[in-house]
């Protein structure tokens, strides 16, 4: 697996996880973990963040199946830039667009109440586990961003890997967050979401630059379908 892959996985992980402090920041402070002992108050923690990054995974590679079938067809350079705008575009005019689907309104719903079930129940460790990977699945900007940057590796294997890479990258400020929540105020947690715009804006322009074939050393390397996904070199020929 190219190690780049993995870099700009984690990478947007890392700097958009502070998105995850107001997004998923509710749900793991709801972790019932206060009443734990120090070592299985940290077991807990990290099995929740473990089924997070599972569910990223399996995202990652669901979608890897679509993009493979673009690279399949050639089509790679294309999709890369077209993600890239479509991005760039749901950015500046978020405001003006209005996307309202009763089908996407009762995913969203099920999920939410999968996981007031799995907090109200009786915790068993695995239960963590579970909460986690519910989580994975809420709908969530900043995931279908990395999505975005999965699906334009066009490898099943490659898209899962960036998804869960992405999901590492969150691995650090949210452990913080469930361990440390009470020093986290509403206001700050606020202030640190106005921040995701940029790293979205930055995440587009890189998947346009990866997209124009320009031969830059893993910012935009030369790529050429093959049978199993895409290869990159890093230099023009």
């Amino acid at each position: 697996m190219s190690a780049h892959i993995i870099i700009a996985g984690f990478t947007i992980g890392i700097l958009g996880s502070f998105h995850c402090i107001g997004m998923c920041g509710p749900i793991a402070l709801a972790l019932p973990v206060a009443d734990a002992t120090k070592w299985k108050r940290i077991f807990f923690i990290l099995l929740y963040n473990v089924g997070r990054v599972s569910a990223y995974a399996i995202i990652g590679a669901i979608f890897g199946i679509v993009g493979n079938q673009f690279f399949m067809g050639g089509y790679q350079q294309f999709l890369s830039i077209f993600l890239g705008v479509a991005i760039l575009l749901l950015l500046f005019f978020s405001k003006y667009i209005a996307i309202k689907s009763k089908l996407f309104s009762k995913y969203s719903q099920s999920i939410k109440q999968i996981l007031g079930k799995l907090l109200r129940s009786d915790k068993q460790f695995y239960t963590y586990l579970l909460i986690g990977f519910a989580n994975g699945f809420l709908p969530c900007g900043l995931v279908y961003v990395a999505v975005a940057g999965a699906v334009a590796t066009g490898s099943i294997m490659e898209s899962a890997l960036f998804m869960a890479s992405f999901g590492l990258g969150t691995f650090p400020i949210m452990v913080a967050v469930t361990a440390l929540g009470k020093y986290i105020s509403l206001q700050w947690r606020n202030q640190i979401r106005k921040a995701v715009p940029i790293l979205v804006a930055f995440m587009a322009i890189l998947l346009i630059l990866r997209g124009l074939n320009l031969g830059i050393p893993y910012i935009s390397p030369i790529m050429k379908a093959t049978e199993t996904g895409t290869e990159s070199c890093c230099h023009k020929e």
